[in-house]
Formats: structure tokens, sequence, C-alpha cells
């Protein structure tokens, strides 16, 4: 979805223009529309949670911009009557700093807002949104005491905006409503026209991102309620955000594709690796290649282990990155390509055979820069039963911890099972 923004200052210090003014809303009851043959509804009810428990710090008021008035009217209450006019959402739930709570129900009362209602902030915006959320769950147990009719009780999608933002258009909210109940969660999106680089831990200019598989994330954001209720308990406190981080790196490391090049000798390998390497938590799904419907795995997957065991070793990773550019994913979290070159026992003595550290260093630097961890094991056929046992069996772990870890030292390693 793309978002077109309107620039709110330039209008409201425009006194010629009161058609787009927001001070000129038409008098009208609250949730009734002017355009009433494109009226929408939704068969489902939808509440909003507004965060305004801003200080004005970033601007410099003594004012926070919430309450900075406008034509008589303070910027909130703007924002508050642009969602009353949408005869579907049911209610309102601004969340306010404790000091700003009587202002607040000042302004309700002076306006006659009809659908909100007021609760205490948190320290941070994180623990606001979550106030609110918690008060829409309030307000279910409430209406069940006091039996209130049908419409009443816990909302089956909340959407989040900001309190400074009046300018909302009943279609947007109609789209991402929408689509939060079909999907579970739903947000405004727009290109990014700015330079966005990734920097290294020293703080020097790492690489620069393709500005064309990103999309800066705007308001407003719809979700479930079950889905925004689970992930403010998961993650309300600064201590949860490791186990948030936990989370992330556990669903993406539950499956893998496995490709093995048509060769009979990585497929006896990959069998091998199913078991094992299922065995510790995560699912491979092997394939001959990514051609035709296996080319699937290149837009859904994020690990891939590459089993090589003939002369060309990089050539088959170096094909797999290619495949993976081509497929122009926008990477908000990094892929992970596992090269795997099966040797033979006496093959680091044949010059030329053996795998060239350097190499897979240099292809996997280059990797980096579009947000792929590459790493690259090497594995000894034995004709000893045991020995080859043992040697598939390290293959599984360091292939687990790798995709787990996703460690970003030990890119370009080749390892030794």
């Amino acid at each position: 979805m793309e978002v077109n923004h309107t620039d709110m200052q330039s209008d409201s210090c425009d006194p010629g223009r009161p058609a787009a003014h927001p001070g000129i809303f038409p008098t009208r009851e609250a949730g009734k529309s002017d355009l009433q043959p494109a009226e929408r509804s939704v068969d489902f009810p939808v509440s909003v949670v507004l965060p305004a428990g801003g200080t004005g710090e970033r601007t410099g008021l003594q004012t926070p911009k919430q309450f900075c008035s406008f034509l008589g009217r303070p910027l909130i209450s703007y924002t508050i009557q642009a969602f009353e006019r949408v005869s579907w959402i049911r209610s309102i739930v601004v969340v306010i700093a404790k000091e700003n709570m009587e202002l607040m129900t000042d302004i309700v009362q002076r306006f006659q807002h009809r659908k909100v209602r007021a609760v205490p902030g948190g320290s941070t915006r994180h623990r606001s949104i979550c106030n609110g959320v918690l008060a829409l769950g309030e307000e279910e147990e409430e209406e069940e005491e006091e039996v209130r009719p049908a419409a009443g009780g816990r909302p089956e999608v909340v959407i989040v905006h900001d309190a400074v933002r009046p300018f909302v258009d009943e279609d947007f909210l109609y789209l991402i409503a929408t689509a939060a109940k079909e999907h579970g969660a739903a947000g405004a999106i727009r290109p990014l026209v700015s330079t966005v680089i990734a920097t290294t831990s020293e703080g020097f200019l790492d690489h620069s991102l393709e500005r064309a598989k990103y999309r800066a994330s705007e308001m407003p954001q719809g979700f479930t309620y079950d889905v925004i209720y689970r992930a403010y308990q998961r993650v309300t406190y600064k201590r949860d955000l490791a186990a948030a981080e936990s989370i992330i790196k556990d669903a993406l490391s539950r499956s893998a594709c496995v490709i093995t090049g048509g060769s009979a000798r990585a497929a006896t390998l990959a069998d091998a690796l199913q078991e094992a390497v299922g065995a510790l938590g995560t699912e491979l799904d092997v394939i001959p290649d990514l051609m035709g419907e296996n080319a699937r795995c290149l837009s859904k997957e994020w690990n891939f282990i590459q089993l090589s065991v003939n002369r060309s070793f990089l050539s088959d990773v170096e094909a797999m990155l290619t495949d993976l550019e081509a497929a122009n994913r926008a990477l908000l979290h990094p892929l992970v390509v596992i090269w795997v070159h099966l040797s033979d026992s006496d093959e680091l003595s044949v010059s030329g055979r053996a795998a060239e550290p350097a190499a897979i260093m240099d292809l996997a630097s280059a990797a980096k820069l579009r947000n792929i961890l590459l790493y690259g094991i090497q594995l000894h056929q034995s004709k000893d039963t045991e020995r080859w046992e043992r040697s598939v069996s390290r293959v599984a772990e360091i292939t687990s911890a790798l995709i787990r870890e996703r460690s970003p030292a030990l890119v370009g390693q080749l390892l030794q099972a």
C-alpha cells in the first residue's frame, strides 16, 4: 500500500483554503459522512488507539503539539473527529500522560466527542500503546458486567495512529482494517526517497541499501486484537527485547532448503543431513535445483544449503547468489547460505581441487552487502562408516548453529567438519 502525505503546517497557515482546512469539518453527528453513495462499512468491530503522551521535547514547544490550538481547536481534537466520522469505528482510546488527563477530559467534553476514552500512558510510546490495547480489553469486561448491547465487547481489529496526524482517509482506513482482519496485521508504507546506509560497529559507513527493495513504515497500522495483545504481552519491557530477538531467530531457523545439484553423492548426504538436522529442530526440504516449481524457495525460504561435490565448487554457490539477487526480495532479516563441499579423503593433496578459503571470503564479502550471510563447511568423504557418521553429525550441528545464530563473525569462514 502507498500513502500520500499532506503537509499539515502549510494547510493550517492558509486561511484562504477553507475547504481543505482541518478546522472546517462540516457539523454533523459523529460517524456520518457527506459522501453518502461512497460510504463503506465492515462487518466486524474496529477500535482505535491514539498514543498522545508526547511532551513536545523534539519540537521545542512548551505545549505538546497534540494540544496546540488551530482555529480554536486542539490538534488532537481534529484527529479524534476524523475517526469519529467513520461510522464503523466503534471506540477510540486516547493514551495521555498522567499530568494531562484532566486537560484531555476537558477537550472531550468541550468538543462533544462521543466515542472517546482517555487512559494514562506509560514511560515510553511502546508502553503507552500497550496501555491502550489493554484498555480495549477492559472495555469488554465492563460491557459484560453491565450487559450492554451485542455491538459492545472487545474489537476484532485495532487501528493504531498518531494523535497529531488528523488527515485520515476513510477509504484507506477501510483497506487497513480489512487487510488486518485477513492477514493479522497491515500498515501504510511509502517508497524511500533518502539514501539509507548501514554502518559498522565503530560508526563508519559499511554500505548503502538498495532503496527499491525497501519501504518506510507509516501510520495508520492495523492488527487483529489477538495479534497485538500477544505482541505487547511478549515485549513490554526493555529486558524483553532480547527475548523478542530470540523469537525472531527461532522463527527464521525452523526450515532450510537443501540443493543437491542432481548429484547422487550429494543426495545421499542430503538424506543423512535431513535426519540429523531435523533432530535439532530445523526441517530440511531437499531439492535438486532452483528451477521450475523449486524456484518458489527463493522467495519464501530464509536458509539455503548448497551441496557441492564437483571440482568447480564455487560455481554452485555463485549461481545461487545470482538467483537470490534476481528474486529481488526486501530482506528485513539476513538470509543464510551454507555451502557444504564434499571432497574425497585425498582431495586436499591434489592441486587445484581443494577449497580456497580466500575465494569464499571474497564471495561472502560481496554477498553481505545484500544482507546475505555466506558460510562454508568442508566435509571429507570417508570409507569408514563410523567416521563418516561422526562427520555428518558435525556438519548437522554446525549447520544448525549457523542457521540459528546468524553470526556475522563467521561469515566467509570455511569450517572443517
